[in-house]
């Protein structure tokens, strides 16, 4: 049996189509998990190269070996250089052997730091080996929403959140090899839950993919991306995958559900990216794609958003000389390159109070994660409210920040300001190109859910029917028919 999997930045589902209906795989008693993953032990991390007493004795010992080996090379060449002069006429010999020069002895602090580059070379090779062992023994690995409260409740080990935002950045190889075994294992996840629940060893899948992933590598990022899921999914167990564009998919489930034949166009807004397909769906013929557009921008970008301009001023941003980018760092929850920079930092004790208190206390265990969790919920929040107060307590007794609507408006606004631009350009196209407009808009995602998603979607095609697709589901039930007519 072929399965449908939507692996998302915030959250994942996967459905597959038995007796021409869809059905969901269940998560406890969800039909999705947040794409987060708890587990015990540490990611590697060249920083924490450190010269201990044994690897100091392995600098020792090579710096010996190749002082060794320069004077013993040294002597050997002086040795080949007096046998060649022997072999001269007697009246240049004297001569040839004046020009055999003794050789200047490597300075100890060349030898020792090219002894130090080759144990440290020698100990990240042991990390990546140590990372790999570690991916392919994770049996206590915790998924969703449980993996956020495993990491809260026992202060230590990795939560890893949202790995699909780090496909297509430019990643060392130890680090690219860690995402690897982590997107395998929520992949394994999937694929195990699906087959218990099916009754069928589940091998293979179609897995959803954004137009544009996010990247810092252009087109070379999204390939990595692809690459870093095909090998991940034969990590977890399956034996083939191919890949859909999310939007296209989306439309494949809305074209099962529409009687009559019509123009749509499918925007999917989720946590990382937003995407747009036009295409011919419902009746009896065939959906056909007419072009698909696509932005690497999601909801994380307004959690970003709103925790720099609302919550992270109760640190110190704007306020005390701390730089802009450490802000950045704490409120980056799913980089954890970004995450560990601001952990480790040794720079708020001088900071004036109350901010540098806050921000030690932010860097403790579980703190950014918590209150990216505040800032989330205060965004679901004051889409439909116009006040939410949010409870800081662990950061400092009694701290708590109230937040408006207003303040989730302004936030949202650049946000909005991509997705509108899209909308526009994919507007323009149409006239241009594709001739008739959609009659209909289709929302599907997460963020379709916020009211002021909607508003700027039907400003930017006011003659079109806004149809709400299912914000959760409306990608995975296109990719469980995909992987149904695949099969």
């Amino acid at each position: 049996m072929k399965i449908g999997i939507d692996f998302g930045t915030s959250y994942s589902a996967a459905a597959a189509v038995i007796d021409g209906r869809v059905r969901t795989v269940r998560f406890g008693e969800e039909q999705q998990f947040r794409t987060t993953v708890y587990f015990p032990e540490a990611v590697p991390d060249p920083s924490q190269f450190e010269l201990t007493d044994a690897l100091e004795a392995q600098v020792d010992a090579l710096v010996r070996s190749a002082r060794a080996q320069h004077t013993r090379a040294a002597n050997e060449a002086q040795a080949a250089r007096r046998e060649q002069a022997a072999r001269l006429p007697a009246d240049q010999r004297e001569a040839a052997l004046a020009l055999i020069a003794t050789p200047a002895p490597r300075s100890e602090t060349d030898l020792r730091r090219d002894a130090i580059r080759a144990v440290r070379r020698q100990w990240l090779e042991e990390q990546v080996r140590e990372a790999r062992a570690s991916a392919a023994s994770l049996q206590n690995a915790v998924y969703g929403e449980d993996a956020v409260e495993a990491y809260l409740t026992e202060g230590f080990g990795n939560l890893v959140q949202s790995p699909k935002s780090m496909l297509g950045y430019q990643l060392a190889p130890h680090v690219r090899q860690t995402i690897v075994g982590i997107a395998g294992y929520i992949l394994e996840h999937i694929r195990l839950s699906a087959s218990q629940q099916l009754g069928v060893n589940v091998r293979s899948a179609v897995l959803g993919r954004p137009v544009q992933f996010r990247s810092s590598m252009g087109d070379a990022g999204g390939d990595q991306a692809l690459a870093i899921l095909t090998e991940a999914a034969a990590g977890a167990g399956f034996d083939e995958v191919s890949f859909l564009e999310e939007p296209v998919a989306a439309a494949l489930g809305y074209h099962a559900q529409s009687a009559q034949r019509h123009r749509t166009l499918v925007v999917d807004i989720g946590g990382g990216t937003t995407d747009i397909t036009l295409a011919e769906v419902g009746g009896a013929d065939a959906p056909v794609v007419l072009g698909s557009w696509g932005i690497a921008r999601g909801g994380v970008d307004v959690d970003l958003s709103l925790s720099l301009s609302r919550f992270m001023p109760l640190f110190g941003k704007a306020v005390t000389r701390v730089p802009a980018h450490h802000f950045v760092e704490a409120a980056t929850v799913h980089d954890v390159v970004r995450q560990r920079d601001f952990q480790r930092r040794d720079a708020y004790r001088e900071v004036a109070e109350p901010f540098g208190p806050r921000l030690i206390a932010l860097q403790q265990p579980g703190n950014t994660t918590r209150l990216s969790r505040a800032v989330e919920s205060a965004k679901i929040e004051l889409s439909t409210r116009e006040d939410h107060r949010a409870e800081l307590g662990y950061i400092e007794p009694g701290l708590a920040l109230a937040t408006s609507a207003r303040d989730l408006g302004e936030s949202a606004g650049p946000f909005l300001g991509f997705v509108s631009d899209l909308l526009r350009e994919v507007g323009a196209e149409i006239d241009a190109r594709l001739g008739e407009a959609p009659s209909a808009v289709f929302l599907t995602g997460g963020m379709s859910r916020a009211p002021y998603v909607r508003e700027a979607v039907q400003r930017c095609f006011p003659q079109a029917r806004l149809v709400a697709g299912d914000p959760s589901l409306g990608v995975v039930s296109g990719l469980a028919f995909a992987a149904a007519q695949a099969a």
